[in-house]
């Protein structure tokens, strides 16, 4: 089974990953891997720690020779503006003057603060924040690195694109093709395949920018050549739709989530909705001649692209002041700002890609399994002959 662990803090020495359930033979990627960490960091609208960290992954077990040997890979990923909170966040119990703790008592709305706090009964909120911030999505994108690599060896290919800033909102009817979104990977600012809706977009950062507010939308993550057959109408929690959503969910601030045409589908007609089935006896053999099921029915990938979208709220932490109360002095206040972003769509889309190409590797290796990838291999070519012969 393909899993991993996080661990590390916002301002703590690194982040850190585990993996484990890789097969052994299988190649590593790093500059691939590095590239999706640099798009992580790239986007309009994005903060100043940005222009401080360079995230580059450093393995440290688990790959000879540039492929996986079968044993848990170890990653990591080092924090630059760790240099500036060495005391704040030191490991070692010492004695550090009061203001150097920079402790944390006034909770900002929309964040973990105050939740933390009172689950984990701390009266100092940096010790919710530091873990609950999204820098920690960095070491996820790294993960979900070694699973695109894993998914790309058999065909399975994922991109994103940013779907609507704001306001400003992509057309449901707008076409275009899976070559398009690896086109916009690398070398647009807000990753929308329409460029004159991209600059919309970026106006409506600016906007929100200039009056000390931030801005939410949506991103769509497409996972383009995946088989039949992942997950199971067997079980509830099996369906692998239902994975999908709760990975998309995981990333802070995503507060909504729709598999292909999702709410809109809730306002059609069945007879609009549902993909029509056809056949031909040509390679290929059963297609649908619409994907409004997202490549997903019944809690299995159906053959078609696997289409889900993550709904970003507002970014939290604000110039323009909210109110909050201090949890000591109990007395209000207006929450501080600190550095942070303005809009981090086109991030979340990098951060979607991961995690639906963690879901999808845990699919995958479940259904075809393997100790080596040329065990992988063998089991995975069978199932596609057992295909083609049905």
């Amino acid at each position: 089974m393909f899993d991993f662990v996080t661990a590390g803090e916002s301002h703590g020495k690194s982040l850190v990953a585990v993996i484990s359930g890789l097969p052994l033979g299988l190649e590593v990627d790093f500059d691939s891997i590095n590239r999706d960490l640099r798009r992580r960091q790239s986007g309009y609208g994005r903060g100043g720690r940005m222009k401080i960290e360079s995230d580059h992954i450093e393995v440290v077990s688990g790959v000879r020779f540039g492929k996986t040997i079968g044993s848990p890979v170890a990653v990591m990923i080092h924090n630059r503006d760790w240099a500036n909170w060495q005391e704040s966040m030191s490991i070692e119990s010492k004695e550090i003057p009061e203001e150097k703790i920079k402790k944390v008592t006034k909770p900002r709305p929309g964040h973990a603060d105050l939740a933390g706090a009172l689950k984990y009964n701390t009266k100092d909120i940096r010790n919710i924040l530091e873990r609950s911030s999204a820098r920690e999505t960095t070491v996820r994108v790294a993960v979900g690195g070694f699973a695109k690599v894993l998914l790309r060896h058999f065909g399975i290919e994922i991109a994103s694109h940013t779907v609507s800033v704001g306001e400003v909102t992509l057309p449901d009817e707008r076409k275009y093709q899976f070559e398009d979104l690896l086109a916009i990977r690398d070398n647009t600012e807000m990753r929308c395949i329409d460029s004159a809706l991209e600059q919309r977009m970026i106006d409506a950062v600016k906007a929100a920018h200039l009056s000390g507010d931030t801005i939410g939308g949506a991103f769509e993550v497409i996972a383009h050549g995946v088989c039949p057959g992942l997950g199971s109408h067997t079980a509830w929690d099996r369906k692998i739709d239902g994975w999908l959503a709760q990975a998309i969910m995981s990333i802070n601030a995503v507060k909504a989530v729709a598999v292909g045409a999702g709410q809109r589908g809730s306002q059609m007609l069945g007879s609009h909705l549902h993909d029509e089935i056809f056949y031909t006896r040509e390679p290929g053999g059963f297609y649908r001649g619409s994907n409004n099921a997202g490549g997903i029915e019944g809690g299995m990938s159906n053959g078609c692209d696997i289409l889900i979208r993550g709904y970003i709220k507002p970014i939290p932490t604000l110039r323009k002041p909210l109110k909050s109360v201090d949890i000591l002095s109990k007395e209000a206040f207006d929450a501080a700002y600190e550095r942070s972003d303005t809009c981090v769509v086109p991030a979340a889309g990098v951060i979607g890609e991961a995690m639906v190409a963690i879901i999808l590797a845990r699919a995958f290796l479940e259904k075809f399994g393997g100790d080596s990838l040329t065990e992988t291999n063998r089991n995975f070519q069978g199932y596609l002959n057992q295909l083609a012969n049905f």
